[in-house]
């Protein structure tokens, strides 16, 4: 499990330092956009009040917050019973440390936020995201390919 404890850490620091770098260096805000390496990569500041995409907008925050926290604590709890291989515990760590971050975002601003935007072909995507839901995402699609189904541990181990 030390590798998933490494994998969290990394993936919460890694947001929150990119964040920072986008917002106070970069100075990216509604205003002040920057195209990256359009129109593939472009910062373009977003608040997101919701859950993905911005649904469930209007959703109290501390009920977002106590979904995340309850989505960890299974998470945590699943890898504890079924023991798995390092790759899975990565990925549990990065979707653990993703969704702390984003809740990190909602205790510090009362919503998460999100700056990458990505366009391609003439399809003009209008939806930011952050390095956050990149490792949930990362974490969640590694957990279906690299977890595997053993018998869980017994009470009292």
């Amino acid at each position: 499990m030390k590798v998933l404890w490494i994998s969290a850490f990394i993936a919460l620091v890694l947001d929150q330092a990119s964040k920072y770098y986008v917002i106070h260096v970069l100075g990216v805000s509604q205003s002040n956009p920057v195209d990256v390496l359009p129109p593939l990569l472009n910062f373009r500041y977003g608040e997101n009040r919701g859950i993905n995409f911005g649904l469930g907008d209007g959703v109290g925050v501390w009920v977002l917050i106590a979904i995340a926290i309850v989505i960890c604590v299974g998470v945590l709890w699943w890898m504890w019973r079924h023991p798995q291989g390092r790759l899975a515990n990565a990925s549990a760590g990065l979707l653990i440390g993703g969704a702390l971050a984003n809740v990190l975002d909602r205790r510090l601003y009362g919503y998460v936020l999100d700056f990458l935007n990505m366009s391609c072909c003439g399809i003009n995507n209008p939806f930011v995201f952050n390095v956050a839901d990149i490792f949930i995402f990362a974490g969640a699609i590694g957990l279906v390919f690299f977890a595997k189904e053993d018998k869980p541990r017994k009470k009292g181990t």
